[in-house]
């Protein structure tokens, strides 16, 4: 409905002599009475035009043909400072509904994408633990982001960056290797900055169990490397479990320590050096990020020789966009923030636009039970995993909880409305609306109705109001899949499915769609399938299930 709109402005607009933009803005207005959709186009061209928005309106919508006004819209109005809103004739949304249930999902969708290659970087949690729920949230995201991007035409490469080479993963040996000489009797003292969660004792457990006593009463630097391939390569494969038991699977899996052993990192420095972009200061080695839009320097290569996170970061990015990829695409933590700049920095002194790449940032999530706040501390050992609430509550409800929000905006996940089956539970109210359509269609297939051709013939009986809004709703999709591909925002999906089901399920306890006419029956069956049709799409979009029973 959106394109067909704005072929219709743009030809008035041509008819007007007015140059249309190269993008046209259509919107849903927030209240029914002023139509099914709106454009702010007036308002946008007052300034170049120089006249009032209103009178440009006006002269717009003087311009659409009659026999436009005829076949599609039942009104067109100017409203407020100079909105065109339009209101489609019913005789037109059946049309377009016959066209869903032929078309089905090619309906839905269309090819934004033309091919370009995207990377979806994400979770890339330090293997020094299991995943919280900060991550889970990163993971939804992320693989819900990728799966839309998909399905506009983008080829969409999913990435984990391994953080395997830093001090991080070091104190994660050591604590192991605390805690093995602990359980064999033996003092050691505990790293000041080290890891305290049972996941710990359990590692310490298993080398036992493999090696035994090998390394009892052992200074800790003779078997470092031991210990810290170790714990680290444990800690990936627990991760691994957990994000496919939580639907999500990466193509590819970036070591950092491999960015060293393959000299990606040496020969960003010898780059940065010979471009004049690095330069030594204190006994220490700088980019010259302040040179490409940052607020100041930073150092890459420290006094002591050990170089800086930034440093492989750079290097990092410079493998990917030397892969090809016409777009990066990195989720992050809000608290990484202020490190934008400096990877687009890094990206400009690498030869690239900074706007090669798109960060998205995922806030932490705040865990509740009935309301009531629960603790986590990765550091104490005090947080509850993603598996944990995944087996308490279930991988679809988790994500789909995780993406009723936007990633950027602060989220409560209470586990006691998560586990409800009632409306409160917004997944439950999304996932019940296709397993009663599956229901009714059961129902119809024991009364002998022939669904499997549902012809659409009958849809012009399709008069109540519950079911012209509900058609309209249906048609929206379209227009909110293009706006969440556009804005790289996969929860408008998420929206978008709860409202069609709060429009679905007060219509299917208020109308019969088995009546005893059979026209009207064949009416609403094609309209229900439709709703199934559209519910199947965003839930396989947002990498959820829909199931037939609950």
């Amino acid at each position: 409905m959106t394109g067909l709109v704005r072929k219709i402005l743009a030809a008035a607009m041509g008819k007007c002599q007015i140059t249309a933009p190269s993008h046209i803005e259509i919107e849903v207005p927030k209240e029914e009475a002023y139509g099914d959709l709106s454009t702010p186009v007036a308002m946008g061209l007052a300034k170049e035009l120089r006249r009032p928005p209103r009178k440009i309106a006006e002269d717009i919508v003087r311009c659409i043909g009659e026999k436009e006004r005829d076949e599609y819209f039942s009104r067109i109005e100017i409203a407020g400072a100079g909105f065109i809103n339009f209101t489609f004739r019913d005789e037109f949304i059946h049309r377009e509904l016959k066209r869903l249930l032929a078309e089905r999902e090619n309906f839905l969708k269309s090819d934004i994408g033309g091919g370009l290659r995207i990377q979806v970087e994400f979770v890339s949690a330090n293997p020094t633990g299991p995943l919280h729920l900060g991550h889970g949230r990163g993971a939804a995201v992320g693989a819900a982001l990728s799966n839309l991007l998909m399905k506009a035409g983008f080829r969409v490469e999913k990435e984990y960056y391994i953080n395997d080479a830093g001090r991080q993963v070091g104190l994660l040996g050591e604590s192991v290797f605390a805690r093995y000489q602990e359980l064999l009797g033996i003092g050691y003292p505990f790293p000041e900055d080290g890891y305290r969660g049972g996941y710990i004792i359990d590692l310490a457990r298993e080398i036992i169990a493999s090696e035994g006593e090998k390394y009892k009463n052992f200074d800790y630097i003779a078997c470092e490397k031991f210990f810290k391939e170790y714990s680290c390569g444990r800690m990936l494969e627990l991760i691994r479990k957990d994000l496919e038991a939580f639907g999500v699977v990466f193509d590819t899996w970036q070591s950092e320590k491999e960015l060293y052993e393959t000299g990606v990192v040496a020969e960003m420095f010898r780059y940065l050096r010979e471009k004049g972009f690095a330069y030594e200061s204190e006994g220490a080695m700088w980019f010259s990020a302040t040179r490409f839009g940052d607020e100041k320097d930073r150092v890459i290569e420290k006094a002591n020789g050990e170089y800086t996170y930034f440093a492989s970061d750079i290097a990092y990015h410079k493998k990917k966009v030397d892969r090809g990829f016409d777009e990066l695409i990195d989720i992050w933590g809000a608290d990484h923030h202020g490190y934008i700049p400096r990877v687009k920095a890094a990206l400009r002194a690498l030869g690239y636009s900074g706007d090669k790449l798109t960060v998205v940032l995922v806030q932490m999530v705040a865990l509740l039970r009935g309301g009531v706040p629960v603790q986590m501390s990765k550091r104490s050992g005090e947080f509850v995993t993603l598996r944990e609430v995944m087996d308490e509550v279930g991988a679809d409800t988790t994500k789909f909880i995780f993406l009723t929000r936007r990633p950027d905006s602060h989220l409560e996940f209470d586990l006691e409305t998560a586990k409800a089956q009632s409306a409160e539970n917004p997944v439950f109210y999304v996932q019940y609306a296709n397993a009663r359509i599956s229901s009714i269609f059961r129902n119809a297939r024991e009364r002998g109705i022939d669904v499997d051709n549902i012809a659409g013939e009958n849809i012009p009986l399709l008069k109540e109001p519950e079911e012209i809004r509900l058609i309209k709703k249906l048609l929206l999709y379209p227009m909110v899949f293009e706006n969440a591909v556009t804005a790289r925002e996969p929860h408008r999906i998420t929206y978008y499915l709860q409202e069609l089901a709060g429009l679905f399920h007060p219509y299917y306890n208020r109308h019969r769609v088995l009546g005893e006419e059979p026209e009207l029956t064949s009416a609403r069956l094609a309209l229900a399938e439709a709703v199934r049709i559209v519910l199947r799409e965003g839930l396989e979009t947002l990498g959820l299930t829909a199931p037939e029973r609950m």
